[in-house]
């Protein structure tokens, strides 16, 4: 039985690693997004930045392991045998649920993961031990450590509440004193502002982070608790001398404070959140430990007791995972999925909108915007006046592709590091991930990035995540219960069942993600277009978009008619099937794409949107009207096929094929055109498109004749025949003013 048990510890350090890979991935947007939004420094610098902050945050985090050794569960009321079925059940839900997430492009926390994991598998093992007391005296307060549980719950979601606000008030009054043209009004207040931020990051990362270091020794603790005060008061002189004489240099000082916001968050996020990655895998090793010296072979009548002293983390554990997690940082395609979502939220300029509208957030936007409207009517004229000088988004100086400007990503990392260093000081294990992503969303209200058109979007993105973030709290308890309880009843089969259903799940997850971002990869030439400043080059890249965007429509309509027009010709359920699913999802990412174009559109010359406007709108009104010809085409014959009705007769097939081939013919030289710009080639497919409609026009007409005889072949497939050539007959209208619409816009 210690081999089973030897190799579950073995089993949670390997779930460990994965976890902290998965989690790094997941949590890199707390640390990275301000200076990634606001074009800091280049991403290979704010990367290596980051590592370095990860890297010495990891040996800091000593003191946070007492959460996953005692501060959900009372360990003395459990044997060995418990504990190991609780922990295994932690790391397994605990990685699958983070790496779905991740998949996604979701960020959620690895707090409330693993303290809910926890929570779920202890609830149900203490349910299962008072049903089985026999004396009735056991209760939830004997196995639950139910006064830290609830300090901890309530500190993870008072977060919320808390770094939004602090977000939405500070960067307010950042704004007001340096506006968006805040290169002008910086003399000797980024001199103040850059000492006080200095001096926050250094005192909370460091004075309060060296407290737990496992290289601290209680005279070096006591002396630092001595003189604390000088400390603070000789960072506070010193930094805002250093941050003056830099900007005399010609130094960007918010540049400076953001690099060092971002080591500072990125140093806090180790020395708070490594106890979610390797907290469990730590805490069982000790509880192996100590059953092996003291155990006596006995797991199921081994009390836990000795976990309820303080964490003793060996320093090599400590390095080794924050070396894991600097590599994790530096190869995780996920984490820049993850990063886009919090900046896009955040972004002060229109752009696309990653998600739709909602009733709560419409309904929040609506009675928001009435209450402003009502204090603000309260204000004085003038005072309205001033502020709105304070906030003319025309000064704003913003860097080309960047989301926000240097003050806005400045207050969120001091913010953020400040609210979270704070917690770590406390032993709370505050969620990085919500209060760096409440702090922008704060900031962003703030600095007025939501305007009427974009509110209700970027309402709906945040509840969105914070929606998120419960289902993770609910889905991790109920998951890692029903875990608990199957390795519990079910012994050695059934963890080595779970271990190898999260191995699978992994494997398939990873291969899903790479698949979209096969499928999803990221519009180069769209990012480029909204960052640039030059209308004339705004203009070419828009032409090659909207170039790009409808030869890949006709593209996608070559394959779509052929698999509906084969699917039933050859009563193949599958490729309809396939063919009317695909076709939804390319009208949401047409949708998607024709809103960028629009963006697009309002960034050229006025005159040049003037003249391309009708013949742009012509293309994709009918691009779009070739979408729900495919839809309208394909339905009927998927029903068709699927109910086994008749099958199309062979006389059908024979006169519809060659027009069908013509059709496709004719797409797939239209489709060249357009990509190939080989405008000369135009006029004759739109000749043939002519003619190709009154010959689909005359077998309809045809069609009909037949379908008054009473010997003819039966009504149901008749009737979706002629639906079949009457959207054939649509499809290659649509295709010609495509061509004809793009050849207009072109010239």
């Amino acid at each position: 039985m210690e081999t089973i048990y030897l190799g579950i510890i073995v089993f949670l350090f390997l779930l460990a690693i994965f976890d902290l890979m998965v989690g790094v991935s997941n949590d890199a947007v707390n640390f990275m997004n301000s200076a990634i939004g606001a074009k800091a420094a280049s991403f290979k610098t704010i990367i290596i930045i980051a590592a370095i902050g990860i890297f010495v945050g990891a040996t800091f985090s000593n003191g946070m392991m007492d959460i996953a050794r005692h501060g959900i569960f009372r360990p003395e009321q459990f044997y060995f045998n418990d504990l190991m079925c609780i922990f295994l059940a932690v790391m397994v839900t605990d990685v699958v649920l983070l790496d779905v997430f991740n998949t996604l492009g979701m960020p959620t926390s690895t707090t409330v993961s693993m303290v809910f994991e926890l929570l779920g598998g202890t609830f149900i093992l203490s349910l299962l031990k008072i049903a089985g007391d026999s004396t009735g005296m056991l209760t939830f307060a004997d196995l639950l450590n139910t006064e830290k549980a609830l300090s901890v719950i309530l500190g993870i979601f008072l977060s919320v509440g808390i770094a939004f606000f602090f977000g939405l008030l500070v960067q307010w009054i950042s704004r007001i004193i340096f506006t968006f043209n805040y290169k002008s009004k910086l003399t000797w207040k980024i001199g103040l502002f850059g000492g006080v931020a200095a001096t926050a990051l250094i005192y909370f990362m460091l004075i309060k982070g060296l407290k737990d270091s496992t290289f601290m020794t209680a005279d070096l603790k006591g002396w630092v608790d001595e003189n604390t005060g000088a400390i603070v008061a000789f960072c506070f002189v010193f930094f805002t001398a250093l941050m003056q004489l830099l900007h005399w240099c010609k130094v960007n000082v918010f540049r400076v404070i953001v690099l060092m916001g971002t080591f500072a968050l990125a140093m806090a996020f180790a020395g708070n959140d490594l106890v979610n990655f390797v907290g469990v895998p730590l805490a069982g090793f000790s509880a192996y430990t100590d059953y092996m010296a003291n155990g006596a072979g006995n797991p199921e009548g081994f009390l836990m007791n000795s976990l309820n002293g303080p964490a003793e983390t060996p320093f090599i554990f400590l390095i080794l995972s924050g070396i894991i997690m600097v590599i994790a940082l530096m190869t995780s395609k996920k984490a820049h999925n993850v990063i886009k979502t919090s900046v896009d939220l955040s972004r002060q300029e229109e752009g696309e909108e990653m998600f739709g509208s909602s009733a709560v957030a419409r309904s929040i936007v609506r009675t928001t915007t009435n209450i402003t409207s009502f204090v603000v009517s309260l204000v004085p004229v003038s005072v309205r006046a001033w502020i709105d000088r304070r906030f003319n988004k025309d000064e704003i100086i913003i860097a080309d592709g960047a989301a926000f400007d240097m003050v806005r990503a400045a207050v969120n990392l001091v913010l953020a590091g400040g609210l979270i260093a704070l917690g770590t000081s406390l032993k709370l294990p505050l969620s990085t991930t919500y209060v760096a992503f409440m702090v922008a969303m704060g900031s962003s209200l703030a600095d007025r990035a939501w305007s009427r058109e974009s509110a209700v979007f970027r309402i709906t993105g945040m509840l969105s995540v914070i929606g998120g973030w419960f289902f993770t709290a609910a889905a991790a308890f109920i998951i890692c219960a029903i875990v608990t309880v199957i390795m519990y009843w079910g012994g050695a089969i059934a963890m080595l069942a779970m271990i190898a259903l999260a191995v699978f799940i992994l494997v398939r997850s990873n291969r899903v993600f790479q698949k979209r971002q096969q499928e999803q990869a990221e519009d180069e030439v769209f990012k480029q277009m909204m960052s640039s400043r030059d209308k004339d080059e705004t203009w070419h890249l828009l032409d090659r978009h909207v170039q790009s965007n409808l030869s890949g429509s006709i593209d996608f309509a070559v394959h779509t008619y052929t698999r509906i027009t084969d699917g039933f010709i050859n009563e193949n359920l599958k490729y309809l099937r396939k063919a009317i699913s695909h076709i939804d999802a390319e009208r949401k990412q047409y949708k998607r794409m024709r809103r960028r174009e629009l963006l697009g559109l309002q960034k050229i010359d006025k005159v040049v949107a003037i003249e391309k406007n009708t013949w742009f709108h012509l293309g994709n009104n009918s691009t779009e009207q070739m979408l729900y010809c495919l839809k309208r085409m394909g339905e009927p014959c998927l029903e068709h096929v699927d109910n086994n009705f008749q099958p199309l007769p062979a006389a059908y097939s024979r006169e519809f094929l060659p027009l069908r081939d013509t059709l496709l013919t004719l797409m797939t030289r239209a489709e060249n055109v357009i990509a190939t710009r080989k405008l000369d080639e135009a006029p004759s497919v739109l000749s043939e498109c002519q003619e190709l409609t009154l010959r689909f026009s005359r077998l309809r007409k045809s069609l009909l004749d037949r379908m008054q005889d009473e010997s003819s072949t039966g009504l149901d497939v008749s009737l979706v025949y002629l639906n079949l050539i009457q959207e054939s007959q649509q499809l290659s209208s649509a295709v010609r003013h495509i061509l004809r619409a793009n050849c207009k816009f072109v010239e």
